[in-house]
């Protein structure tokens, strides 16, 4: 399992900044979670920007990295590979282009469920083997053919408790040119969740005095009414700038 977070702010700033006092705690998860890392941002001239590697975050390249680059709005991914996926680039999130970034905190199988809705077209460019770049290409599919990304998730997200025989989680963050957009929804039955705990797989978001809302996976104190959970099966829609929050029912 993965761990998620983002951020969007009124003005750009590093990306240490954006997330201050919540970056540490975040990559220290990368003691369990080190099978990669990936980070997506928001550029000037309204692209998205990935850069990703299949080693532990706490390994040379990230830092540098969080220290120079500045966004309005940006996602960071650390991995923990599911079984049978192998830790290698092609494989580490975030999955996408100049157009979005998509990172997947979960499972379900098997990874082909939605191979029919993706289309062999769209489905000839994946890099990797695992579920999550299917589900990122079944929203693709769909964003594609001008879907809205929120409904573009929740109906991914729908194919997915239709099509695959199981899952755990399918908690994900979505960043485009306009915004950042966090999903959560997770099988409470899951053995995973009975050895995690029932509170792992939530998505929580804060907004802060100085003009930022983040966005974030469990694993460090993060204390109500400051965080608040977002409900399951919905999605929470960001826009960097003004910092409009729109929470969309699945």
């Amino acid at each position: 399992m993965c761990r998620l977070i983002g951020a969007v702010s009124r003005h750009p700033d590093t990306i240490r900044d954006l997330f201050a006092d919540d970056l540490e705690p975040f990559l220290d998860l990368a003691c369990e979670h080190g099978d990669g890392w990936g980070m997506a941002v928001r550029t000037p001239d309204a692209t998205v920007e990935s850069v990703k590697e299949p080693e532990p975050a706490y390994g040379e390249r990230l830092r540098p990295l969080l220290d120079t680059s500045t966004t309005d709005a940006v996602l960071l991914h650390l991995r923990m590979a599911s079984p049978g996926f192998p830790v290698s680039g092609s494989n580490t999130h975030p999955f996408g282009d100049s157009d979005m970034a998509f990172a997947h905190n979960g499972d379900f199988s098997p990874a082909d469920a939605l191979d029919e809705v993706i289309g062999s077209d769209l489905l000839a460019s994946a890099g990797g083997e695992t579920d999550s770049e299917r589900f990122y290409l079944a929203v693709r599919r769909r964003v594609d053919d001008g879907v809205d990304p929120a409904k573009a998730i929740i109906q991914a997200a729908q194919d997915i408790r239709a099509l695959a025989s199981r899952f755990v989680s399918l908690n994900c963050l979505l960043l485009t040119a306009g915004g950042l957009y966090a999903y959560t929804e997770h099988d409470p039955h899951s053995e995973v969740i009975g050895r995690r705990g029932a509170g792992y797989f939530g998505l929580r978001y804060r907004t802060t005095e100085d003009g930022r809302v983040i966005v974030a996976s469990t694993g460090w104190h993060q204390p109500e009414p400051e965080w608040e959970a977002l409900p399951e099966r919905h999605v929470l829609e960001l826009t960097p700038g003004s910092l409009a929050r729109t929470v969309h029912r699945g």
